[in-house]
């Protein structure tokens, strides 16, 4: 293999280009942005208890006066994070990270008057302000606000509060960042990252999968004290804010903000937790296809094909981009966009996060995709699952930056749906009955991983806050037996939980930078697929509401943003028929290992 092919193969060139954030100024760019958010603060200050008087040109001015800070800020605060994420390792990187946020604070407390005055205006009035054409740019952004005002404290008590974020929550998120990019995972063929060493287990070959499981425990064992520390550090300090802003159970915010309520996650969660015996059917059918009586824990990402296929960067890109044009000639513009102007960073590399994501930046910029490429077939349908993302944020940019992003609970809908569109296209360009099977069953153990693994995830959260909350500190023990426990609950008897599985929680940086999070990941699988089923059914007639969808970013409820494409979110039975979806895709997996002779 040539130096050129290699690099296709590892992606060791896909880096992308930071320097439009702050105009190529690198820091002194930075400085810049927060030297205009600080001129722009102290002309929003004039507006300090004055609130509630307001008529609509003047509201309008001080909004407007704070986009452009948003603006500022979130170029400069994402120029910053994102040149930390390729690289936790690099103290001068962390410290620039530091002193931005620290700033970036200092001029978010002295702005907090706004949302307190606005939350105190008379429903009524606030109702007639909210009426006018010309805060439309901000309508649902500030009738949004308002939903948090049996939540918010004093102006004093809230700067406090504001203050010490920097070296509360946000300062041992970024601590366990740091300590998990810094896992190094001893395989035979040499020291590896945790990323890599966790892909190892889609080997077809059972003795390395196990090899890199146990390699997998011995590397987190340890920091796994400091880990545990961390974790009830912030659940602890979740406690306090909870306590304080009057929230009536640890998930109570998360719902909030994701604009979904306290029963509707239950019910979410219910659902789910009641058709369990989709995972544990798949693994008991699993266990044959391996030839095994029972698989464990580090077999559930095993591939089905007897060789592991290996994609280049090219040819993924390729495989994505036709993708999305079967889909839209529009997204597909945007997808050629992203990987022609250096919009993604692709390759592992010492002391990068781990993980994928898109960061939405700001309107006045574009999106950023981080990925860490392992030349796997999963990483095809995730470099397309980070797209849906980026496209989301990208045409949604004119929302402007009050409504370019959705709650949570939607902000997975276009994701899961490009990633689904791409696994129709692999498995059209698939005629082998293996090779099928094997794609069949990749797309199956997605969906297993977002739905049901992510609601056990959130069954381990509940009881690990409540425990917190209830008795107090957890040992690392105490985290392993929730752990092993809600995992138990998924899988049944139909997976043998090893004895070092029982650590596995402690690198899920969720658990500590987003409690409550990853139910949002079930809600967005289960909405996308009701979406790809309109798709199916209307065909192209289809295409424009689902443009529209996505261009409305988060302008609206996400009851209303869900009419536009059909789909009713206050209906019970959602749930159900997405979950449906999931039981016909493991009865076409069955099929295919029948045509295959595999059973």
């Amino acid at each position: 293999m040539t130096v050129q092919e290699d690099a296709d193969l590892t992606a060791a060139d896909i880096a992308w280009n930071l320097d439009p954030l702050v105009e190529g100024k690198g820091q002194e760019g930075v400085n810049q942005l927060l030297d205009q958010a600080e001129v722009l603060t102290g002309e929003l200050e004039q507006w300090r208890g004055r609130i509630a008087e307001l008529e609509v040109p003047e509201l309008v001015s001080a909004m407007s006066t704070l986009a452009e800070i948003q603006d500022r800020l979130g170029r400069a605060g994402s120029w910053v994070s994102l040149r930390f994420s390729v690289d936790t390792s690099d103290p001068a990187r962390g410290a620039a990270m530091q002193k931005f946020q620290e700033q970036a604070k200092e001029l978010s407390t002295r702005l907090i008057f706004l949302e307190l005055e606005w939350a105190e205006v008379p429903e009524q009035r606030a109702s007639v302000l909210l009426e006018s054409e010309e805060l439309g740019f901000c309508r649902y952004y500030l009738e949004s606000a308002r939903r948090y005002r049996p939540h918010l404290l004093t102006e004093p008590e809230e700067k406090i509060l504001v203050e010490k974020d920097v070296t509360s929550s946000s300062a041992w998120s970024r601590l366990f960042d740091e300590l998990s990019s810094a896992i190094v995972v001893e395989l035979p063929e040499g020291p590896t990252s945790l990323e890599q060493g966790l892909s190892r287990l889609g080997s077809p070959d059972r003795d390395n999968r196990r090899i890199a499981a146990d390699a997998i425990t011995v590397a987190l064992e340890p920091g796994l004290r400091t880990r545990a520390y961390v974790f009830n550090t912030l659940m602890a300090d979740k406690t306090t804010d909870d306590r304080l802003r009057s929230y009536s159970s640890w998930v109570a915010s998360r719902n909030l903000a994701n604009q979904a309520s306290d029963s509707s996650v239950q019910a979410l969660v219910d659902a789910v937790v009641d058709r369990c015996d989709i995972p544990q059917r798949w693994y008991r059918l699993k266990a044959q296809l391996l030839g095994v009586d029972r698989i464990a824990d580090y077999d559930r990402n095993a591939s089905v094909a007897s060789v592991e296929e290996e994609f280049s960067w090219s040819e993924a890109t390729a495989i994505v981009l036709d993708s999305y044009g079967s889909f839209s000639s529009e997204l597909a513009g945007v997808v050629k966009t992203f990987i022609d102007e250096n919009w993604i960073d692709a390759p592992v590399r010492p002391g990068k996060r781990p993980g994928a994501f898109c960061a939405y930046t700001v309107p006045s910029a574009h999106p950023f995709l981080l990925l860490n490429w392992t030349s796997r077939r999963r990483d095809v349908l995730t470099l397309a699952h980070e797209l849906g993302h980026g496209l989301h944020a990208y045409l949604a940019r004119e929302q402007g930056v009050f409504h370019q992003s959705t709650p949570l609970t939607l902000a997975e809908t276009a994701s899961v749906f490009g990633e689904t569109v791409t696994f129709g296209r692999l498995l059209s360009d698939t005629t082998d009955p293996n090779a099928r099977l094997a794609l069949l069953a990749e797309s199956l153990e997605g969906q297993i991983a977002t739905v049901f693994r992510q609601i056990a995830m959130n069954r381990f959260e509940n009881a690990v806050h409540t425990h917190r909350r209830e008795i107090g500190e957890l040992s690392t023990e105490d985290f392993a037996d929730a752990w092993e426990s809600t995992q138990r609950a998924m899988l049944g008897d139909a997976v043998e939980l090893t004895p070092g599985y029982r650590s596995w929680w402690s690198y899920i940086p969720h658990f500590i930078g987003s409690p409550g999070y990853v139910y949002a990941y079930a809600y967005g699988q289960l909405l996308a697929l009701a979406v790809y089923a309109r798709y199916e059914t209307e065909g192209d007639a289809f295409v424009p509401a689902y443009l529209d969808m996505l261009r409305a970013g988060g302008s609206k409820s996400p009851e209303e943003l869900g009419r536009i494409v059909g789909v009713d979110l206050a209906d019970p039975r959602f749930w159900d028929g997405g979950l449906a979806i999931i039981d016909a895709q493991l009865s076409a997996a069955e099929q295919a290992a029948r045509d295959a002779e595999r059973l």
